[in-house]
């Protein structure tokens, strides 16, 4: 038997070790995944792909996982903690894919593997990757299609890269802010316009497809993904757009540049630098990676011009998300990350590798790339705790809080278990995941994500949202739609509708979690006869 090379027994290594660092916390699900879940178990149990049933609304934002959650609970069951842990096994080998894509670029461009070793380690290792992998999101999946895509895209195999930009685009619908670059580029080299006409240093791959050729065969692959989701969403839901789109828009209110200040906290700190430094990590990162990025960008123009679609992407989400100005939730931050820590150690690498053109004499790689790994390394892993405060027992990123899910899930299983709540019971909340989720009430969700006609009450009165956050129930939706139960964070009424007499002469407060969050506690209000 032929031994493995050195780049395949690194694959194995880094494949390995992101298995082991999604495996090792186990499920700590956020919020909007429950709600995913129960499309999913609404689809396995015969309701169709609807969130309340007889309701035919798209309000999760990811079809193409819903579907793949669904295909597990079929083959094996929609017990209540199946999914967190059916989405754990997607994404970890998800993740798994990715870090050895990402090896394998980098690879491609510094003709090193020890430094496409050293990338695929810092994803597996990522806290904000393993974050919303155990976290039940569909980010994993997103971001493998955009790297695999990349990854073909590169290798002159149209097809592949068609067939993961159909996929990209039913999994998340924003990922056409990749996939529009990565298909003008190629338009590009088929026109051959600048700067799609740069020759790469790198020789073409054996077996590669250019020109029109891979123009159309991308575009047919795509569509033959993409287009039968797409004529059953219009014929379905009258729209293949997810309606929480527009609900989250008219729902938040949001301070002007309050997106684009959010990204930026994080942009400065790929590896995690702020867990380790604190401020002066992140303005480190600030000062050093924008310079970093520029010169990786002028490098990978020279050694391998197909990556810069990859390399541009961060900064057209960034510009895309500050314009439209949504709230930014934390996985949001996830997508561009592989992206800008290839850019900045691709500016690592151009000053390297000039260092040992200059000194061919020295060791300067290969100590270049340790002094990295030590330093990265730590970031990385300072981002982990060995004892989290809550949920298991086991080391997880510091940033895989789910406590709030924890309490809704205590307040799902009180309606069911003290208040004898079934399907047919109308139950409201702002946070509809893990509340419908366990207590497969009837949802009215305060914010319209899966009951559009909620969407007419806002944007809410400013006077009605405490100060410090972005929220809050307009009372008029309560006392209109009257359902049997509120469950809802204290924040979210103080100023409404915990002062409305109506209200106070309706509803009672039968239980209370006392919080440090959004308020001073998570409140169950029942109707009152």
């Amino acid at each position: 038997m032929k031994p493995l090379s050195r780049a395949a027994l690194l694959i194995a290594a880094v494949a390995m070790l992101a298995l082991l660092a999604r495996t090792l916390p186990g499920p700590r699900t956020i919020d909007d995944a429950f709600i995913t879940f129960r499309y999913s178990r609404s689809i396995v149990e015969g309701a169709g792909f609807v969130y309340n049933p007889g309701v035919q609304t798209l309000g999760t934002t990811t079809p193409l996982y819903t579907l793949l959650m669904a295909a597990f609970g079929a083959a094996f069951g929609t017990g209540a903690d199946s999914f967190p842990w059916y989405a754990l096994t997607a994404n970890a080998l998800a993740d798994a894919a990715t870090a050895a894509l990402l090896l394998l670029i980098v690879k491609r461009l510094t003709g090193n593997a020890w430094a496409g070793a050293l990338l695929g380690a810092l994803w597996a290792l990522s806290p904000v990757s393993v974050t919303f992998a155990v976290g039940g999101m569909e980010t994993s999946l997103a971001i493998l299609w955009l790297v695999a895509a990349t990854y073909m895209h590169i290798a002159g195999r149209p097809v592949w890269t068609g067939a993961f930009i159909g996929l990209g685009y039913l999994t998340r619908i924003d990922s056409l802010l990749w996939i529009a670059p990565l298909l003008l580029w190629q338009l590009g080299e088929a026109l051959n316009l600048p700067p799609a006409n740069l020759r790469s240093a790198v020789p073409a791959p054996h077996g590669e497809v250019s020109g029109w050729r891979a123009v159309w065969r991308t575009w047919l692959a795509a569509a033959l993904v993409a287009l039968p989701w797409t004529l059953f969403a219009w014929a379905y839901f009258g729209s293949p757009v997810p309606n929480s789109v527009g609900a989250k828009t008219v729902a938040y209110a949001l301070p002007p540049g309050s997106a684009f200040l959010r990204l930026l906290q994080f942009y400065p700190i790929p590896f995690s630098e702020y867990d380790l430094f604190g401020a002066a990590g992140a303005l480190a990162g600030l000062a050093l990676y924008l310079p970093l990025t520029l010169v990786g960008l002028l490098f990978t123009a020279r050694r391998l011009p197909r990556l810069l679609p990859f390399l541009f992407y961060p900064w057209l989400y960034m510009a895309a998300f500050s314009i439209a100005n949504p709230l930014i939730f934390r996985w949001y931050i996830a997508p561009p990350l592989p992206a800008l820590m290839v850019g900045v150690l691709a500016g690592v690498w151009a000053l390297v590798d000039a260092a040992q053109a200059a000194r061919p004499g020295w060791k300067i790689a290969p100590a270049g790339l340790a002094a990295l790994a030590l330093l990265w390394g730590a970031t990385s892993l300072s981002g982990w705790t060995l004892h989290p405060d809550h949920g298991f027992d086991r080391p997880a990123p510091k940033m895989a809080w789910h406590l709030i899910e924890l309490h809704y899930r205590q307040m799902a299983e009180t309606l069911v278990n003290d208040y004898g709540v079934t399907p047919q019971t109308r139950v409201a909340a702002g946070d509809i995941g893990a509340v419908g989720y366990f207590s497969r009430a009837y949802i009215v969700d305060t914010v319209g994500l899966v009951t559009p006609e909620m969407s007419a009450y806002y944007p809410a009165d400013p006077a009605l949202i405490p100060e410090g956050q972005n929220y809050a129930i307009p009372p008029q939706l309560i006392l209109d739609t009257r359902p049997d139960f509120l469950v809802t964070m204290e924040a979210f009424v103080r100023l409404g509708l915990a002062r409305d007499s109506r209200f106070q002469a309706e509803y009672a407060l039968v239980a209370e979690i006392p919080t440090d969050f959004y308020g001073t506690g998570m409140r169950l209000y029942q109707r009152v006869p």
